[in-house]
């Protein structure tokens, strides 16, 4: 979701680089690793403060409420998958509370989400896209994983899941399809 269909790693960031500041500790480009992709308790824990994890999702969650930026080619691809038999699966390394403001906005009704609280380990950890992929009643192998973040790209590689980087945009259905070799029946892509 953060980053894949919504532009909100900037947002996490600078939610993540406020409660650094008023913990003394600001944030640095060094740093990154150790929060892009991550969830909102290892971010709180690298920064010392286990305890922060609720003012960070309340930082995130007031951005979000402000500015909220769907990446390019979402909508045409989550149009184009409602189209279709394909099940999809929103797995996101994102609190519950912070999905439930997103899912409205994308106007497309996911067969399953996986937030944060939803296995017992987050993304790097497979438990994530395991816990799809089972829900789901598919081996992760058959799984195509849309990841933007090494976080997120090591999870779904660790679960056996295909993974499909992207950095700007996203790619159309056709084009997924193209890259899983089979999506069942022949996805047209809409104009």
């Amino acid at each position: 979701m953060d980053g894949t269909l919504v532009d909100t790693e900037g947002l996490w960031w600078q939610a993540a680089a406020s409660v650094a500041a008023s913990l003394g500790r600001p944030l640095s480009p060094a740093d990154a690793p150790h929060v892009h992709g991550r969830t909102v308790e290892d971010v709180a824990a690298y920064l010392g403060a286990p305890g922060t994890a609720r003012p960070l999702t309340a930082a995130f969650a007031d951005l979000i409420g402000r500015d909220l930026t769907i990446m390019p080619g979402a909508l045409e691809l989550l149009s184009g998958l409602a189209a279709t038999t394909i099940p999809t699966a929103l797995v996101s390394a994102s609190p519950q509370s912070i999905v439930d403001l997103v899912l409205p906005r994308l106007g497309h009704t996911f067969d399953l989400v996986i937030a944060n609280e939803d296995t017992a380990r987050g993304k790097p950890w497979p438990d994530p896209y395991l816990e799809a992929a089972r829900r789901l009643g598919a081996t992760p192998a058959r799984c195509v994983a849309v990841e933007d973040s090494p976080t997120g790209i090591a999870a779904a590689r660790a679960a056996g899941c295909r993974v499909l980087v992207v950095s700007e945009g996203l790619p159309s259905l056709l084009q997924i399809c193209a890259y899983e070799g089979d999506c069942g029946e022949n996805p047209r892509e809409e104009s």
